[in-house]
């Protein structure tokens, strides 16, 4: 089954002349570990908005879990993007007057399938998640303001893997690290999505990370938009 479908996508920012994505077909099977890449202004953030249903398209399909999200109202898009999607953003965006375990445990509260599926002791599974992508025990009741980024980035992990989505969206979450731990991270990463049969869309512009994946798509190839790119 496939998890993403786009079929004729094309996306245009308001006010702007020129096509930014312009894809005839593009597809995630399920389980799938997929890494995007792209020079910056390629576009790829602007794909993400589009798979997350943060924008719609000018025109075209986009089906996530045979769902077409542009059938769908801005609110319903919001509740799907919660109950299907975990993202860990490039800066992270961790809550700094939350915990470490009340990050990780936000999701539950916006979707309680989420919460249901991670299971009844919602702090023991987000301590499950942040033991298995290696957070040391003693980092667990500090502020996330005293964590390391390398701490940080396994937080924002754990947040989004929390209730098992069945996608996982990663917009260059690696790029404030060096190559070794880089490659240390996915792996952890992709252990866990395996294990909770989670497709993963990363994306980076660090081309020496495809080897790790699955399958690695070069978005300047399949986007056939003209001009310059924007986002």
């Amino acid at each position: 089954m496939n998890i993403i479908e786009l079929t004729d996508l094309q996306y245009r920012w308001p006010k702007q002349a020129n096509l930014t994505l312009n894809i005839s077909t593009f597809s995630v099977t399920q389980q799938e570990k997929v890494f995007i890449k792209g020079p910056s202004g390629s576009g790829k953030s602007t794909l993400l908005s589009l798979l997350t249903g943060i924008v719609t398209p000018s025109s075209g399909q986009i089906k996530l879990l045979q769902q077409d999200l542009t059938t769908l109202s801005s609110n319903q898009r919001d509740k799907f993007r919660a109950n299907h999607i975990g993202y860990i953003f490039q800066q992270f965006n961790l809550l700094p007057y939350l915990s470490v375990i009340d990050n990780v445990l936000l999701p539950c509260h916006f979707s309680s399938q989420r919460k249901q599926k991670a299971g009844s002791d919602l702090p023991q599974e987000a301590k499950r998640l942040l033991t298995q992508l290696h957070l040391p025990a003693s980092c667990l009741d500090r502020p996330v303001t005293e964590l390391s980024i390398g701490q940080q980035q396994r937080v924002a992990a754990a947040r989004a893997l929390i209730g098992k989505p069945d996608l996982l969206i990663a917009d260059e979450p690696t790029s404030a690290l060096d190559h070794d731990n880089r490659t240390a991270f996915i792996e952890l990463l992709m252990q866990e999505c395996h294990a909770a049969n989670i497709s993963l869309v990363f994306v980076s512009h660090d081309p020496t990370l495809e080897p790790l994946f699955d399958r690695g798509v070069d978005l300047a190839k399949i986007n056939m938009a003209e001009g310059e790119w924007q986002c």
